[in-house]
């Protein structure tokens, strides 16, 4: 007589996922091979993130790759290796986005808001302080800030409210009649044309009115021609609206003379 093996035809009954281990002549026990779990009749694959997340942190997220194994992978908003992940400051690199002139503030994850600073405006992600300032800021209007500071004319770092058209920077590089108006003595008399006090006239404001009276005291006509508009008859308005604290400037194609 030779004994039965149990375990020799359909794994003796067990589960695929079990092992059949023959026990006595005929008898044999069923055990769940690693990853799953059962009476070996049935094995069930074990899914670790349903237990403590998995050994994940908090902040991550468990996902089931095979049996009784597993990743974890950082939320949206947190960084590290699964098991410990970390908040991540959207204000800790380059202001969160916003201005230079903003202050960055973290909210929720992925949100962060951003405020322009005292003495700025703007939206958080663009701030402007008052225009004399913001004449230095951008290449098309630097060059008038050169001349009026080189004539110390500081008008329009006053209160306000100012509106200032101001030729761009290659137009003042180019005319030769600037050399003249500086040695002439001049130069200060045509910048202050360039300015107009009291108000700050947006694009759409100076559609409305026919004159303005500049520092300077003489008038600077103004119409609508062929969808822009025009001062003088001559200096067209490229770029409008740099609103400041203190005012708005434009900028023209040309020189404006009283």
């Amino acid at each position: 007589c030779s004994a039965i093996d149990a375990c020799k035809t359909s794994n003796g009954g067990c589960s695929a996922k079990a092992e059949c281990r023959r026990t006595t002549p005929g008898n044999r026990a069923c055990v769940c091979n690693a990853g799953y779990t059962g009476d070996g009749i049935v094995c069930i694959e074990i899914n670790p993130c349903l237990e403590s997340n998995g050994g994940c942190d908090r902040n991550a997220e468990c996902t089931q790759t095979g049996p009784n194994q597993a990743v974890c992978n950082c939320l949206k908003g947190y960084s590290g290796d699964g098991k410990r992940c970390t908040y991540i400051s959207l204000c800790s690199q380059n202001n969160g986005g916003c201005s230079e002139f903003a202050t960055c503030n973290d909210t929720e994850l992925t949100e962060r808001t951003c405020t322009c600073k005292r003495n700025y405006i703007g939206d958080g992600f663009k701030c402007r302080g008052n225009i004399f300032q913001e004449l230095l800021r951008d290449s098309n209007t630097s060059r008038f800030y050169f001349h009026l500071e080189a004539l110390s004319i500081r008008d329009i770092a006053g209160p306000g409210p100012f509106t200032l058209f101001v030729p761009r920077t290659d137009v003042l590089n180019s005319d030769p009649r600037v050399k003249d108006w500086v040695a002439k003595g001049v130069m200060a008399q045509v910048l202050r044309y360039h300015m107009v006090g009291c108000a700050s006239l947006l694009y759409s404001d100076l559609t409305t009115v026919t004159n303005i009276t500049s520092l300077h005291g003489d008038p600077i006509h103004i119409s609508y021609s062929q969808n822009s508009l025009v001062l003088n008859n001559k200096a067209e308005i490229i770029l409008r609206d740099a609103v400041g604290t203190n005012g708005v400037i434009h900028v023209i194609n040309q020189i404006l003379v009283p």
